[in-house]
């Protein structure tokens, strides 16, 4: 049965994003290929409902989320309470970490800028198991899939997973105001996710990168406000190494700009 419930909610996504008119763009082949990169990217222009894809055939398989779930961890934890305010000192539970500075207690705009797992599983359990299932169902996030151990941290060892079309789509969503969600976690999330202005545009992000399952890959995520309007984007690329982790923005970026967006 929760099969077939999956294979509905990635019908009704696949569905929505076909709604959607696609463009191919192997211009931005250059952006990955001077870099060594190998990955996707996918932004959707809200003025004419159209997404321009690089690499779609990768664009559409799931991965996972790894720190990039850390937006819809703070919108469920804002918006239930589980989390008072992006202020809030939340306790990293005296656990060892990969990284010695995510071993203190730190508000999740510290959490947010680095990329803290230990408290963002403090988080996880604030929520509860049901909790998030419920929001992210309500999202349509990825394949929805948490297991059933809170203990575990789903989105960078599994099960949870979800492709860079699925993730623009949850961003498009999310900035349309489409998502139940209260207007105020939206406008705290842009205070966590809050990149760099340019002129007329802002630009909110969140990187992600994982080894756990498979080859190790990296995520940025996040949307341009330019002119009133929101272009949700997603970029995905295998990184076989802290050097590779540090072009996945400026690739990001260059993608944007020769798309006219940033």
């Amino acid at each position: 049965m929760r099969s077939l419930l999956l294979a509905v909610s990635l019908f009704g996504l696949v569905a929505q994003l076909l709604a959607q008119k696609q463009v191919e763009e192997p211009g931005l082949e250059v952006c990955f290929k001077k870099r060594g990169l190998e990955g996707c990217f996918v932004v959707l222009d809200p003025r004419t409902e159209t997404l321009h894809v690089y690499n779609p055939k990768r664009a559409e398989e799931r991965f996972l989320p790894a720190s990039t779930f850390k937006i819809p961890m703070a919108l469920i934890g804002l918006d239930t309470g589980a989390v008072r305010d992006v202020d809030e000192v939340i306790p990293y539970g005296g656990t060892k970490e990969w990284m010695k500075e995510w071993e203190r207690d730190m508000n999740l705009k510290e959490a947010m800028k680095l990329s803290n797992v230990a408290i963002f599983h403090q988080v996880a359990k604030r929520i509860g198991l049901e909790r998030l299932k419920t929001h992210l169902t309500a999202f349509k996030y990825g394949n929805e899939q948490t297991g059933e151990d809170i203990g575990r941290r789903f989105w960078l060892e599994g099960p949870m997973e979800i492709s860079a079309l699925g993730q623009v789509d949850f961003l498009r969503r999310l900035t349309a105001g489409e998502l139940p969600l209260k207007k105020e976690t939206l406008e705290a999330v842009k205070v966590l996710t809050f990149y760099e202005t340019k002129a007329d545009a802002v630009i909110y992000g969140k990187t992600g990168w994982s080894g756990t399952k498979g080859d190790q890959i990296g995520w940025w995520v996040g949307w341009v406000d330019k002119g009133g309007r929101s272009y949700p984007f997603a970029l995905n690329a295998r990184i076989p190494s802290m050097e590779d982790a540090k072009k996945r923005i400026p690739t990001a970026l260059e993608c944007l700009e020769v798309l006219g967006i940033w």
